[in-house]
């Protein structure tokens, strides 16, 4: 156990100081501060010692220099029972210092703020993490608080210590201090990279806030948890179960479709990461019970992500079917109400979800595998009209609709689909030809009615051979969208102009794997 009898406030974040500064001086421990913190602690009607008073130095550069002093550190970084750090500390007149508070400046809050370049330099705190740093390091005798949060857990452990703490609660209170200080710096490292540009910089640093642990991970016996690589979470859950590893896994990837649609409309259900159906009919209905006919089987506890605010006729539609996860930019409290009937959705607006994205990253053993965010946003001059037979304007727009959302399907992928709608998804196969098989079996199943459809088809990759188009013209595709970049580019286009066949190629490939 260890005494405190100094401890030095210096806080940017100022909230919940009374019971703090309350707790210590219940225990007679002297305090020490700077600043607007030492304004704030006379003003709450406590003795407070002012740091230039204690250091007999003044605080110099507008304030850069405040705290930086070897009576400071020197009374942080002693170590209590060293002889020879004791007749230094002696010789010199120096004071032990037991408790340091301290949380820094705002640099994260002000780059939120977008202010001038001048303005996010003044808030990268020098003072404050360094000594959140040489109190952590010497934690065997020194406090360090580096959170707000923690003021609670302190004030009890003081209570139960009468005014002492025990060596654990000091440790972990390093490991969180250095977890601040690291955390910090990597909010200032990117910010200076993302200035100059470098993707990818000699050693890199990646930080997040934790949002909250997940139910589970891919199994139940897994563990798993969300961060954020911003300051805010752009999801809110409104109700329902916790969401398991898979269910975040599956979320992002609806977003990741829905997002390439037009602005508030369309539907799209995804289930294990890949899209079932999609539709963009105007009408809200149409569009949920078009993307469910494209595969109503594999659709089933699968997750619907609307891409407008939910309404009650389409609430009461969604309800006839067991789903996971309801996805909605807000819903209206009719349709909150109806759908909150089954305890256990997942309700998830997503009207905060903006898909700012840089960088995608998957990590494997001890690596991290990292590339920038496949975010094209398609427009004609991307694509190339190869074949004799020419699209129309509406034509190459429901063959970019195909291949938006092909590329969001797990490779190898083919989308066979009618109009705005998808009607046959083949994905995730080691054969192309074996997703050209799975995408027209799809479409015979559950389209069996339906006659004298348009049929179109995009693959998320060239035909590497003839026989993949020729399945799908086979089955009726009359235009084809993909990738060029085979070899036998010349003979695809041969084979569609032989059956009088529309073939687009792309000027970018769009695997997903």
């Amino acid at each position: 156990m260890k005494k405190i009898r100094k401890a030095l406030i210096s806080v940017s974040n100022k909230r919940d100081l009374k019971p703090l500064i309350n707790a210590l001086s219940k225990f007679k421990i002297e305090i020490i501060s700077s600043g607007g913190t030492y304004k704030e602690i006379r003003r709450l009607g406590f003795k407070c010692i002012e740091i230039s008073k204690f250091t007999n130095t003044p605080e110099i550069l507008n304030g850069r220099v405040k705290t930086l002093h070897p009576k400071i550190y020197g009374g942080i970084l002693n170590k209590r029972k060293n002889k020879k750090h004791l007749r230094e500390i002696k010789k010199n007149n120096y004071e032990n210092i037991d408790l340091i508070i301290v949380n820094f400046y705002p640099f994260e809050d002000t780059l939120l703020r977008k202010v001038n370049h001048n303005k996010i330099i003044e808030n990268i705190d020098i003072g404050g993490p360094t000594m959140v740093r040489a109190a952590a390091k010497n934690y065997n005798d020194v406090v360090v608080i580096s959170n707000p949060n923690q003021y609670q857990r302190f004030i009890n452990e003081l209570k139960i210590n009468k005014g002492s703490t025990s060596f654990n609660f000091r440790e972990k209170l390093a490991e969180e201090a250095f977890m601040e200080t690291a955390y910090y710096e990597s909010n200032i490292f990117k910010y200076f990279n993302q200035r100059s540009d470098n993707s990818f910089p000699e050693k890199n640093i990646f930080s997040g806030k934790l949002i909250g642990k997940a139910r589970y991970g891919e199994n139940p016996h897994q563990k798993a948890a969300i961060y954020s690589k911003s300051n805010h979470h752009d999801i809110i859950q409104l109700s329902g179960k916790d969401l398991s590893y898979n269910n975040y896994n599956d979320l992002y990837s609806a977003l990741s479709t829905t997002k390439l649609l037009p602005n508030n409309k369309g539907v799209a259900i995804i289930k294990h990461a890949n899209p079932c159906g999609v539709s963009i009919n105007q009408n809200k209905v149409k569009s949920f019970k078009e993307a469910l006919e494209s595969d109503p089987i594999s659709a089933f506890g699968g997750i619907v992500s609307c891409n407008f605010k939910m309404n009650t006729n389409l609430a009461k539609e969604i309800n006839k079917i067991y789903f996971e996860i309801i996805m909605a930019k807000g819903f209206d409290k009719k349709s909150t109400n109806l759908l909150k009937k089954k305890k256990n959705l997942r309700i998830i607006d997503t009207s905060n979800f903006r898909g700012k994205n840089k960088f995608n990253f998957t990590s494997k053993y001890n690596s991290i595998l990292i590339q920038n965010v496949d975010n094209k946003n398609f427009s004609k001059k991307d694509f190339k009209v190869v074949s004799k037979r020419k699209p129309n304007i509406e034509t190459l727009n429901k063959l970019i609709f195909a291949f938006n959302v092909c590329r969001n399907v797990k490779s190898n992928a083919i989308v066979i689909t009618n109009n705005y709608k998808t009607i046959g998804i083949g994905s995730g196969q080691p054969s192309r030809l074996d997703s050209c098989q799975i995408a027209i079996n799809k479409m015979k199943k559950f389209q069996s009615s339906k006659k004298n459809m348009e049929l179109f088809a995009a693959s998320d990759a060239f035909f590497p051979f003839v026989d993949g188009i020729e399945k799908l013209v086979q089955s009726g595709v009359t235009a084809v969208i993909q990738p060029s970049g085979s070899k036998n580019d010349k003979e695809i286009i041969k084979f569609a102009n032989s059956t009088n066949t529309i073939l687009v190629f792309s000027k970018t490939r769009h695997f997903n794997h």
